[in-house]
C-alpha cells in the first residue's frame, strides 16, 4: 500500500530530476538537451497527476511536491535558458547536429530580465495552489506551457541552422534570436503567467464530442502543426492554446 501511495510522488521526483539535469545543461551551454529534458519532465508532470487519480492516492504532500518540482523545472530552467540565450544572442555558434554551444565573450546586462520568468512562475504556482477556480480550467498560462514555449526556441533555431546548410541564410535566427526580441518574450510570457485569462485544461472527464469539442479541436490542430513544422510547431502550439482558449471564453464557455 505504501508503494502504491508513492508511485505518483516518484514520478514527480523524476520531473524534478529532469529539471536539475536541465540546469546543468544550461551551465554547459547545451540548451538543446536542456529543452529535451524539459519535454521529458512535461510528460512526467502529466502522468504524476494521472497516476494519482488512477490509483486514488492524491494527497496534500503530493500537491506541494508537484509545485516544488514545477518551480525548478518549469520556473528556474526556462529562466536559465532565456538568460543564456539573451547573454549570447550575438555569439551563437552551431557546433553539431545535436548541440548548440556558446563562447564566453561579452556579457550583457539585458540577460537579467530573464529572471522575471522564475519570479512570475513562483507567483503563478502559489496562486494555483490557493485558487479554487482552477480545478477544471487554468487562470493564466500554466508554467509547463510557458517553459515548453521558451525552451523550444533553441530547438527551432537549431532546425533553422540545419536548413541553412542546404538552402542559404537562416531566417528564424536573424529575426528571433536577438536580445530585444528575447527580452520582449521574457516580459510577455511572465505577464501571461499571472494574467486573469481563463485557459482550457486538457482534463477529460469523458470523451464525448459535446463536452470536449474545444479540446479535440485543439489537439487535432496541434498534431497538424507538429507534423507540418516539427520543432517550429512547438511554440505555435502554445500560441494556438492561448487563442483557442480565448475563442472558448467568447463563444463556448457559459457565463457565471
Amino acid at each position: 500500500m505504501n508503494i502504491k501511495k508513492n508511485i505518483p510522488n516518484a514520478i514527480t521526483c523524476g520531473n524534478l530530476l529532469c529539471g536539475c539535469l536541465a540546469i546543468v545543461k544550461c551551465f554547459e551551454g547545451d540548451l538543446v538537451w536542456a529543452a529535451y529534458l524539459v519535454g521529458i519532465a512535461a510528460v512526467l508532470d502529466f502522468f504524476d497527476g494521472f497516476a494519482a487519480r488512477l490509483l486514488k492516492v492524491s494527497s496534500p504532500i503530493g500537491k506541494d511536491l508537484d509545485s516544488l518540482a514545477d518551480m525548478v523545472t518549469f520556473g528556474v530552467v526556462p529562466g536559465m535558458v532565456m538568460f543564456q540565450m539573451i547573454k549570447h544572442s550575438m555569439e551563437i555558434t552551431y557546433l553539431s547536429d545535436i548541440y548548440i554551444g556558446f563562447e564566453n565573450k561579452t556579457f550583457s546586462d539585458w540577460a537579467y530580465i530573464s529572471f522575471l520568468i522564475p519570479i512570475f512562475s513562483a507567483i503563478r504556482l502559489a496562486k494555483f495552489n490557493n485558487d479554487t477556480r482552477q480545478s477544471d480550467s487554468f487562470i493564466g498560462l500554466p508554467t509547463p506551457a510557458n517553459a515548453i514555449f521558451i525552451c523550444s526556441i533553441p530547438l527551432f533555431i537549431k532546425t533553422d541552422l540545419s536548413f541553412n546548410q542546404c538552402f542559404g541564410s537562416p531566417v528564424l535566427q536573424d529575426y528571433i534570436f536577438n536580445k530585444y526580441v528575447l527580452c520582449l518574450v521574457s516580459c510577455l510570457m511572465s505577464l501571461l503567467l499571472i494574467a486573469n485569462l481563463p485557459l482550457i485544461a486538457l482534463k477529460f472527464k469523458n470523451f464525448t464530442w459535446t463536452d470536449n469539442k474545444i479540446r479535440f479541436i485543439f489537439l487535432g490542430l496541434s498534431v497538424a502543426l507538429l507534423v507540418a513544422f516539427q520543432f517550429v510547431g512547438i511554440p505555435l502550439v502554445i500560441i494556438l492554446y492561448i487563442l483557442v482558449s480565448i475563442v472558448n471564453n467568447i463563444f463556448f464557455k457559459k457565463k457565471v
